[in-house]
């Protein structure tokens, strides 16, 4: 399994930006007792939280966009194999590009490194 580090990060700010909010709403609701004030804080984090982090675990911002395809000749090493393209991901965008070029896995691995280095981050 690949961490996607951006998801990572956010997510963890988010879980630090939810503290101020449920220890609010326990100190408005902490006449109601330890219990009662805790869970519904947990609840109202809930219905703020899930959103936020559906939109970091599901949103295509953080996410490189690849196209695969089977039986396709490599561009670099002309090998016939399963091919591999980075179509968009940061300052990256080949979405309309006339001619894409496919890789096989192997020389995406290549290209890929190339790309880190030219700061491409996917």
């Amino acid at each position: 399994m690949e961490i996607n580090f951006k998801r990572y990060g956010l997510y963890l700010v988010r879980w630090q930006l939810s503290t101020p909010i449920l220890a609010g709403v326990l100190a408005l609701l902490g006449s109601l007792g330890a219990l009662v004030a805790t869970v519904i804080a947990n609840l109202v984090g809930g219905l703020i939280f899930f959103w936020v982090d559906r939109f970091i675990f599901t949103s295509e911002t953080f996410a490189a966009q690849w196209e695969v395809r089977d039986d396709v000749r490599c561009v670099d090493c002309g090998r016939v194999a399963r091919g591999y393209r980075l179509v968009r991901a940061k300052n990256y965008d080949r979405t309309s590009d006339p001619a894409p070029e496919f890789r096989c896995e192997a020389c995406s691995k290549k290209k890929s490194e190339e790309l880190k280095k030219l700061g491409v981050e996917h």
